[in-house]
């Protein structure tokens, strides 16, 4: 019912400005593409940052952390935050485009998990590295050398601590807006962009700090992390970066 209101709602507005019936579906279409993709890649981010205690235990071997289980997880969790079945996803209704790109964001999740599994199960060691925006980087990654697709893991200059994550100059100015205290912090409240002449619409979706992001990302700042980055002192809620989209809609 939410995606139908939100491509009956774009649809009026286009209209009002004059745009043909056809070009507003594609971009509409596009949008929710992004949106569906947006939070599927964060969803796996979720997954991961849920399983860290797991994954850094150095008592044990194998984890059963594969990607079969982090699969069974992700879809779990997709499906409650998206409202959409992986497992079914021909009858799910959602664009023809996200029925294509969709799975090969679960395979480039998965194969993630599955290049890190001599990690995860190495015993006698502790921290891994293994985390949410390491995950994030390298599916997101791998999707793109598959489909061409932009999409990536993005935050801003004080924030960042992978150079591949550097956001441009839109990002940037969507990632203000989120910022602000007025911003909602619960829900999946994207914001779009038309870029191009309108051949490209630019999706971007929020991550905001969760209390477990606090034990890298919190106080005290200045103190090395786990990691070994500098803490930087946030509190939870605050922004932490974005999931950034780009699908052609021409």
């Amino acid at each position: 019912m939410k995606r139908q209101f939100l491509f009956l709602a774009l649809l009026g507005v286009f209209a009002a400005i004059g745009f043909a019936p056809s070009t507003v579906r594609a971009e509409s279409e596009a949008i929710e593409t992004g949106r569906l993709l947006a939070i599927l890649l964060d969803s796996g981010r979720v997954v991961v940052g849920a399983n860290q205690s797991l994954i850094n235990d150095p008592d044990k071997g194998d984890k059963n952390f594969n990607p079969d289980t982090f699969e069974k997880q992700l879809t779990a969790k997709y499906k409650d935050r998206a409202k959409v079945d992986l497992d079914n996803l021909k009858s799910e209704k959602v664009p023809e485009l996200a029925k294509k790109l969709l799975p090969q964001l679960v395979e480039a999740e998965k194969k993630t998990v599955a290049d890190y599994q001599p990690v995860i199960n190495k015993q006698g060691v502790g921290f891994k590295g293994f985390i949410p925006a390491t995950f994030g980087t390298q599916a997101a990654a791998k999707f793109v050398a598959k489909t061409g697709v932009y999409l990536k893991q993005t935050t801003t200059d004080n924030l960042l601590r992978n150079p591949k994550n550097k956001a441009d100059e839109f990002e940037v100015a969507v990632m203000k807006r989120f910022a602000e205290p007025s911003y909602p912090r619960t829900g999946e409240k994207i914001i779009t962009e038309a870029t191009d002449g309108g051949k490209t619409m630019r999706v971007m979706l929020p991550l905001y700090y969760g209390k477990g992001c606090l034990g890298c990302h919190g106080d005290p700042k200045g103190e090395k992390d786990i990691s070994g980055y500098m803490k930087e002192g946030k509190k939870e809620g605050e922004l932490g970066g974005a999931i950034s989209v780009q699908i052609a809609s021409k």
